[in-house]
């Protein structure tokens, strides 16, 4: 099995503020319980992402990312009222993105997307990650191929719209391979067409503790892509696309 770089995993610390989303609020998932979920895969790294239910709150994340230490990065959510300065200080603390939840809301709006994808982006360097069904895509077409760098939260969520997802990944657009037990079509089919059209896309991520997903995260996703992806692409869609993606590791990476 290739080291993995876990590229969307979520920490629920219930020291910090936890905001009820659609009357759903998750249970606790400590950075000690990932730990324990993952000691038996070789986790190198990983991408600690904000959810619905942590609104803007910044204490929780940079708490996790101090605990989790070398290795692990962070998505966030913010206002567009967020001044330079702060987000200046969340990169020192690790911060590499920002995120949009046009799935569950508890982000900022979609009125200020472009605006805030190219801002960070010039200031430092970060993308935006996007958790939305690829049946909006078309409607953000336009707006997302201008952005500098972004990348699209389970595999889209849905085959609506799947067509234009494939035009973005083709332009440069990120995917993360994760949620298998959200979706409801041909998690096999779906990756082989995305990596036709960029080999470089694809991010792997156990997406823990899959709060709300029909089925958790299992042992066997990973295997799902050993299994049924050829070997030449394994080491950049488990480790190495995150890695260059969250600028861990100015690596060459090469297909085949």
């Amino acid at each position: 099995m290739p080291q993995i770089f876990d590229a969307h995993l979520h920490i629920i610390d219930p020291r910090f503020p936890l905001i009820e989303n659609r009357g759903f609020v998750p249970e606790p998932f400590s950075v000690a319980d990932y730990r324990q979920r993952v000691s038996d895969l070789p986790v190198v790294g990983g991408t600690v992402v904000s959810g619905s239910f942590q609104g803007f709150d910044q204490e929780y994340l940079v708490a996790a990312l101090q605990e989790l230490g070398e290795g692990f990065v962070g998505v966030t959510q913010l206002p567009a009222s967020v001044t330079d300065e702060e987000i200046l200080h969340l990169d020192a603390a690790g911060v590499r993105g920002v995120r949009f939840n046009l799935f569950r809301g508890g982000s900022e709006q979609l009125d200020h997307l472009e605006n805030m994808a190219h801002r960070v982006h010039e200031l430092a360097g970060w993308h935006v990650e996007l958790y939305v069904d690829s049946a909006v895509l078309p409607q953000l077409k336009s707006r997302l191929l201008r952005f500098p760098a972004y990348s699209i939260d389970h595999l889209g969520m849905s085959l609506d719209g799947f067509d234009t997802l494939l035009e973005l990944v083709e332009a440069g657009a990120m995917v993360k391979a994760c949620g298998f037990g959200r979706v409801e079509f041909d998690i096999v089919e779906v990756m082989r067409q995305l990596l036709a059209v960029n080999p470089l896309a694809l991010m792997f991520a156990t997406d823990l503790p899959s709060t709300r997903a029909k089925l958790p995260f299992n042992n066997n996703d990973i295997k799902t892509i050993i299994d049924n992806i050829d070997d030449s692409c394994h080491e950049a869609i488990f480790q190495l696309n995150a890695q260059r993606f969250y600028r861990l590791k100015n690596q060459a990476i090469t297909i085949g």
